[in-house]
């Protein structure tokens, strides 16, 4: 019943939020980009809440303090659907993703996606994976931060899979700090279930920063799998 609940909940709410997307569009429109950013982050807050709440997912947070007062790139490890309103609703803003591109196919949710920054990674379509890159680094440069998840697909467990590279090119092309995420227990809330909703206590943690302006090639070669592994160890 929860399930049931929860997606007719998801399809009415975004329905609800058609006029906030409107509302969206018009300052775009005009030109008002502070005043859109601080709508939709508030909206886009608000609603990835109410799901978690909705599917009894309860979010132990720590580490926020070392989030830094700059561009960044949160790096996550991946284990289920609900890791994206967990990150979106705990760290200190809406951030931009670099999702899949599946994720276009959604009626309204790219729309609102788009509003925040998000790029949409064709692992089908190189040229497209690659203009999306060079988007989240213009995203960057601009003042914005980017959420990558480096495994390249959900792990459905508890496991942290390999990080591919693509992402960091991101941190390495504009000397942004990495800021590595460890998620533990999310995939408990559905994947564990064969899709279906149960209520899953999750731990959220940001690991201390990554500079990386002034890193060499090499050091770069093997960011992911320093990374990687501070997750593993944080994880346990």
């Amino acid at each position: 019943m929860r399930t049931i609940i929860w997606f007719l909940y998801f399809w009415l709410s975004l329905i609800l939020l058609v006029p906030s997307m409107l509302r969206a569009q018009f300052l775009t429109s005009r030109q008002k980009w502070e005043k859109r950013d601080r709508m939709v982050n508030s909206r886009v807050r608000w609603w990835m809440g109410s799901l978690l709440r909705l599917a009894g997912v309860e979010v132990t947070v720590s580490g926020l303090e070392n989030i830094p007062n700059c561009p960044a790139v949160f790096v996550s490890n991946h284990q289920g659907n609900f890791d994206i309103p967990i990150l979106l609703c705990n760290l200190d803003r809406v951030h931009g993703i670099v999702a899949k591109i599946e994720l276009q196919k959604i009626p309204f949710i790219r729309i609102w996606m788009r509003y925040f920054n998000c790029v949409f990674i064709d692992r089908n379509n190189p040229r497209r994976s690659m203009a999306a890159l060079n988007q989240a680094i213009r995203n960057i440069q601009e003042g914005g931060s980017m959420i990558i998840f480096p495994e390249g697909t959900r792990s459905r467990n508890d496991e942290v899979g390999e990080f591919k590279a693509g992402g960091f090119k991101i941190a390495q092309k504009t000397g942004a700090p990495i800021v590595p995420v460890c998620i533990g227990g999310s995939y408990k809330a559905m994947e564990a279930n064969h899709m279906w909703i149960k209520p899953a206590a999750v731990r959220l943690h940001i690991l201390p920063p990554i500079e990386t302006s002034g890193l060499s090639r090499e050091e770069f070669k093997v960011i992911g799998d320093k990374v990687r592994r501070l997750i593993i160890e944080e994880k346990g």
